[in-house]
């Protein structure tokens, strides 16, 4: 015991130092691990941000819930779109407008022919001739771009113009 004392006494130097150069490098350690452990711990509160539940485990079945449910929008979303785009098929679509003068003693183009279709060219054409004395008003179907009824050179134009229209929109 007396040896254990003396070698104690003679190197007390030494183990002081030693035990220093341990003290710091396990202060370092501590700093270290409690930084990493600060980034871990901000990580988890971001992951867990918004979940009644602390579990990974449990914020992993609330977020797969979430991605069904949000699918299940996705689907109902995509249905409705489906029917908005089936029924604006018969909605209006395309118009041919074209103003003339009726008679070569009238002025100001106010007589019209205007044409209005859908995405099928199914529709009809207005024609309003304006005379000094009376004004006239006709309306003819249109089935698939075409009328069963004769047109006149105006009507044409117009139904040409629904046409084209609906080629470059």
């Amino acid at each position: 015991m007396e040896l254990i004392f003396n070698i104690f006494t003679d190197y007390i130097t030494e183990i002081v130092i030693v035990m220093s150069l341990l003290n710091i490098l396990l202060l370092l350690l501590y700093i270290t691990s409690r930084v990493r452990i600060s980034s871990i711990t901000k990580k988890y509160d971001r992951l867990v941000e918004g979940s009644t539940t602390h579990s990974l485990e449990g914020i992993l079945f609330e977020h797969i819930d979430e991605i069904r449910n949000v699918k299940g929008q996705i689907i109902e979303v995509e249905k409705r779109c489906e029917n908005i785009d089936d029924r604006l098929q018969f909605c209006l679509q395309r118009i041919g407008f074209i103003r003339y003068n009726a008679f070569n003693d009238m002025g100001s183009d106010l007589s019209f022919s205007i044409a209005l279709l859908d995405d099928k060219l199914n529709g009809f054409v207005i024609t309003s001739i304006y005379g000094r004395n009376e004004s006239k008003t006709y309306a003819k179907p249109v089935v698939k771009g075409e009328s069963s009824y004769p047109l006149s050179v105006e009507e044409m134009q117009a139904l040409d113009r629904a046409k084209k229209q609906s080629m470059t929109s």
